[in-house]
């Protein structure tokens, strides 16, 4: 089984939520639909960003790594040449 760690884009306060799946598709569906509550008020929402893991613990990293400082100046530098609206 594969996990994936993920980024939103709320374009309502034009920043960044991190989080982890087992089911990327099923989980931006959820965030779309109001259904998280870290999420609800911040909707519209967009996935600009994601990636794969063999395992949980690494996607659990990789997500707690990308909420840090260096994390968001990490994503900011990759989605700089992107289409994402920052």
């Amino acid at each position: 089984m594969f996990y994936y760690t993920y980024v939103l884009l709320c374009k309502k306060d034009n920043g960044f939520y991190v989080g982890y799946t087992d089911n990327i598709k099923r989980r931006v569906l959820e965030h779309g639909k109001g259904l998280v509550i870290s999420t609800k008020n911040r909707r519209p929402l967009e996935l600009v960003y994601f990636e794969g893991h063999k395992n949980k613990l690494m996607a659990m990293k990789r997500e707690k790594y990308l909420k840090t400082g260096w994390g968001r100046n990490y994503l900011n530098k990759i989605l700089a040449g992107a289409q994402v609206c920052r």
